[in-house]
């Protein structure tokens, strides 16, 4: 729609921006505004957009511009934007960034278009939008539908200059904070969302398409700040080693054979406090064990599960360096008599795989995760009360990761330590299992006693 009602506002300086000097104007009573680093630059644009209008040309109510300032980069939809954005992103992109930059752009796009005729259902367009952001997905195998989608997506997206507007951002900050069933996310999910989406925009600012990234305005931060994520461990959940051990043996009656297979899997869990895609990828090299006493596990990669989409040799699983970790670190874990004899045994009665991988399906791959999953839900069943069973009490694998972090804390290794073996940086440790600590007065009073005895 062309309007020739058109006001200009005084140029307005605002602190502490890196692009200080706004510029307003008001195009049908719809509000506009580009930022400036000096107030020359502003300046210079308002004369322009004055000039046009003195000039009697018509101002377009989607973009502010005038019918002379829409060339091709100005005129470029948000849906166009995001597909250049995932392109440039995607070939140094790690799998598992690769799914966080789809899953946000997915989220924030359908908020980014008009209410057209011919919309798709809401399925319909995120399935079509996966095929479009997933690069491994060839264009020609795109099904009639999703091609249908994407055409009305390509009409229906909003330009890229309506995200000057406050109440448009907003709308795409609302996605990123809402799961697809409405409820809403998890203060980790929007955070990483967010991430994406304020990148995206960074990049529209050096593609020249945007003057400044929306999401620095102040006002619109204050409203919407990053929540605060608790990732603090549930104590609940935190097994003890008794507990562990009784669930490790009933791992082995699940099933004629499929248990056995994982009670060394979810023992590296809990006595070498190793995530699953780092137990995925052990092989036989990687582990000392001799034939009594403790001995070590050298970790040095993971192969953590993304999806087929995501990874470049299109399997399911990734090889990747150790979380947070360049490709040359190594994490030695020593681990204890009881381990070591599971992987003794495991090794001597499921052999290796070819690349000397201990855990695998029958067929020789990674397992997936839905697959020790459903079995871990078995043994809770087996190796606990009904009212144990009732709680949070080891209800995932991972608490099985948090159990042994937790152990060695109570046992009073340092936190320094225990960090070392786990992977973590001290920080992340303490802020993760502070609550798994609570309750351990008696015993530090104890061993402070005994320090006073022993100095005196």
């Amino acid at each position: 729609m062309k309007s020739y009602n058109v006001r200009f506002w005084k140029i307005t300086v605002r602190k502490g921006k890196r692009a200080p000097f706004m510029l307003r104007w008001v195009v049908e009573g719809k509000v506009f505004n580009e930022s400036f680093t000096t107030h020359g630059l502003a300046d210079s644009r308002r004369s322009e957009l004055m000039a046009a209008a003195r000039k009697g040309e018509a101002f377009d109510t989607e973009t502010g511009l005038p019918e002379s300032m829409h060339r091709e980069d100005q005129d470029i939809t948000w849906f166009q934007h995001a597909l250049d954005y995932v392109a440039k992103k995607w070939p140094k992109a790690s799998a598992n960034s690769r799914r966080s930059i789809v899953e946000s752009m997915i989220a924030v796009t359908p908020v980014l278009a008009r209410n057209l005729r011919g919309a798709p259902d809401p399925e319909t367009l995120r399935d079509a939008l996966r095929w479009a952001f997933i690069q491994s997905r060839p264009e020609e195998e795109r099904p009639s539908d999703v091609q249908a989608a994407l055409r009305w997506l390509h009409r229906a997206s909003l330009p890229l200059a309506a995200l000057t507007e406050r109440k448009i951002v907003a709308n795409a900050l609302d996605a990123c904070a809402t799961q697809l069933d409405g409820k809403e996310a998890s203060p980790e999910y929007y955070r990483r969302r967010r991430r994406t989406f304020y990148n995206s925009l960074r990049y529209a600012v050096v593609e020249e398409r945007l003057g400044a990234n929306p999401l620095d305005d102040k006002a619109l931060r204050s409203d919407w700040a990053q929540p605060d994520v608790d990732d603090a461990v549930d104590p609940r959940a935190v097994g003890n080693p008794r507990q562990i051990a009784e669930a490790l043996t009933a791992c082995s009656y699940v099933g004629r054979r499929q248990g056995r297979r994982f009670v060394a899997f979810f023992g590296c869990m809990y006595y070498a406090m190793m995530r699953p895609a780092e137990v995925s990828r052990l092989r036989r090299a990687d582990c000392h064990l001799p034939e009594s006493g403790w001995g070590k596990l050298i970790l040095e990669a993971s192969k953590p599960e993304v999806g087929k989409d995501y990874t470049d040799s299109g399997e399911l699983h990734d090889d990747r360096s150790l979380k947070g970790r360049s490709k040359k670190t190594v994490r030695v874990v020593p681990i204890s008599p009881e381990l070591v004899t599971l992987l003794r045994e495991h090794i001597a009665r499921f052999g290796v795989a070819e690349d000397g991988r201990l855990f695998r399906s029958e067929s020789g791959r990674p397992v997936p995760k839905s697959t020790y999953s459903r079995l871990w839900k078995k043994v809770r069943a087996l190796a606990l009360t009904p009212e144990e069973l009732a709680t949070p009490l080891m209800g995932k694998p991972y608490d099985l990761r948090h159990a042994g972090v937790t152990w060695r804390l109570s046992a009073g290794v340092p936190a320094a330590q225990v960090a070392e073996w786990a992977g973590h940086s001290v920080e992340v440790l303490q802020r993760i299992y502070h609550r798994c600590m609570a309750g351990y007065d008696e015993v530090w009073i104890e061993r402070m006693n005994r320090a006073r005895e022993d100095s005196g």
